[in-house]
C-alpha cells in the first residue's frame, strides 16, 4: 500500500495513541474508519439525481469520489475521524432570540472565529505527533473542505449515529459539534460502528421552518434554511421567505429540538466564542453594517464567505419578516437603491410586506 510507513508499534497500540494523542490536542473523540460506504454512495446518487443538492454542483461534480475516498486521495487505506464540540457557553438562548423577530439569529456554529482552519490545523499537528512515532507516513486533513461523506464515515468510526436530519448524533454529547478527517494509507483497526438511538422521535423532521426534512434521513437542501442563507447565491424562493423568519445565516431547529443535545457540553475553544455580540444583536444594526464593517467585523468569521450583498439579502428577508415599524421600514427604504439588484429585490419584498410599494 503507497505510503505505508515501516514500525515497530502494533497497529491496535497505534491506534490508541491516535485517539489518546488526539483527545491532547483537544478533540472531544477519534474514531477509525474504513473505506468501503457501497451503501452510503446510492443513496448519494440518488439524492443527486432527485435534484435535492440545489445549486450545490460540486455535490454532483466529484461523482463517486465522495464515497470512495481512495478514489479521492489515492493510497487511502484508513480514515481517521475526528470531533471537535462548538457549543458556546453564555450566549443568549436560542429560542428567545427566534422569538423576538426584530432580533437577528445566526446558527450557533458560525458565532465565532471559521472553524475549517481551527480544526484543519488541528488535524495536522495530530498527523505530526503520529509522524513522531512511526515516520513519515501517506496522509490529507479534510474538514468540510473536500468531497468528503464526513458524518458518513464518522459513524463508520464509532463516533455516533447518523440522525434523522442527517447530522451525527452522540449519546452524550448530541450533535453541536464539527467533523474533521485524516485520510491516510495506515492499516489500523477500524472501530464499531454506533447503534441509531433515534427510534420513533420525528421532532427534528415536525419542527423543520421550511419542512426540508423531507423523509427521516434526508434533507431536500433546496428547502433548507442553512442552503438557502449560505450555499445560494440568487433570488431566494418567494414561498420560502416568510418561513424564514428572522435567521439569517444557518438554522438550528432541528438540533436545538432534538433531545439528545441537553446533553451537549459547552466547547472550550475560545475561539468558538461568539464575536461582535452576534448571539443577541438587532436586524436593524446588522443590516446597517456597510460593507467595510462588514469585513473588518466579519474578518476570520465563517460569514464572510457569503459577501455583504449576499447578507443583505438575507436581513432584508428578516426584516420583511419582522412586526412593521417606523425603524424597520426607513432602514429598508435606505438600501431600496443598492448597486446590488439582489439587494434591491429582496428590499422591495420586504418593503412590500410592511405595505410600502413603489
Amino acid at each position: 500500500m503507497r505510503g505505508m510507513p515501516q514500525h515497530d508499534l502494533d497497529p491496535t497500540q497505534l491506534a490508541l495513541q491516535i485517539k489518546a494523542w488526539g483527545k491532547e490536542l483537544g478533540f472531544q473523540a477519534v474514531g477509525i474508519a474504513g473505506v468501503d460506504m457501497p451503501q452510503a454512495e446510492v443513496k448519494l446518487l440518488e439524492w443527486l439525481a432527485a435534484g435535492r443538492h440545489g445549486e450545490m454542483d460540486y455535490m454532483a461534480r466529484h461523482g463517486t469520489k465522495r464515497a470512495r475516498p481512495a478514489e479521492l486521495v489515492p493510497g487511502t487505506f484508513r480514515v481517521i475521524s475526528a470531533r471537535l464540540d462548538y457549543q458556546p457557553p453564555q450566549v443568549r438562548d436560542s429560542w428567545d432570540v427566534l422569538n423576538d423577530p426584530t432580533q437577528a439569529f445566526i446558527s450557533r456554529y458560525a458565532l465565532g472565529r471559521d472553524y475549517h482552519k481551527l480544526v484543519r490545523n488541528r488535524l495536522q499537528k495530530l498527523a505530526d505527533r503520529i509522524t513522531q512515532a512511526i515516520g513519515p507516513f501517506h496522509h490529507r486533513a479534510f474538514t468540510d473542505s473536500a468531497p468528503v461523506m464526513e458524518v458518513e464515515l464518522a459513524q463508520l468510526a464509532g463516533l455516533g449515529w447518523r440522525g434523522k436530519h442527517t447530522l451525527l448524533l452522540q449519546r452524550e454529547h448530541g450533535s453541536w459539534f464539527f467533523l474533521g478527517e485524516l485520510y491516510t494509507g495506515l492499516a489500523l483497526p477500524i472501530d464499531t460502528p454506533t447503534d441509531n438511538h433515534c427510534g420513533t422521535c420525528q421532532a427534528c423532521i415536525d419542527i423543520c421552518p421550511t419542512q426540508a426534512i423531507v423523509a427521516p434521513y434526508e434533507v431536500d437542501a433546496r428547502r433548507c434554511i442553512s442552503y438557502l442563507t449560505i450555499e445560494h447565491k440568487g433570488s431566494i424562493p418567494i414561498e420560502l421567505r416568510p418561513l424564514m423568519g428572522n435567521r439569517i445565516y444557518g438554522c438550528d431547529d432541528c438540533q436545538l429540538t432534538c433531545p439528545w443535545n441537553k446533553f451537549a457540553q459547552p466547547t472550550h475553544e475560545t475561539d468558538f466564542h461568539p464575536r461582535h455580540g452576534l448571539d443577541d444583536v438587532a436586524l436593524i444594526a446588522l443590516f446597517n453594517w456597510s460593507e467595510t464593517e462588514f469585513d473588518t467585523c466579519l474578518a476570520g468569521s465563517a460569514i464572510r464567505r457569503i459577501g455583504h450583498a449576499q447578507w443583505l439579502r438575507n436581513i432584508a428577508v428578516a426584516l420583511g419578516n419582522a412586526p412593521t415599524s417606523p425603524g424597520i421600514i426607513s432602514a429598508l427604504q435606505a438600501k431600496r437603491d443598492h448597486p446590488s439588484g439582489l439587494v434591491r429585490e429582496h428590499v422591495a419584498w420586504a418593503l412590500g410586506r410592511h405595505g410600502v410599494v413603489g
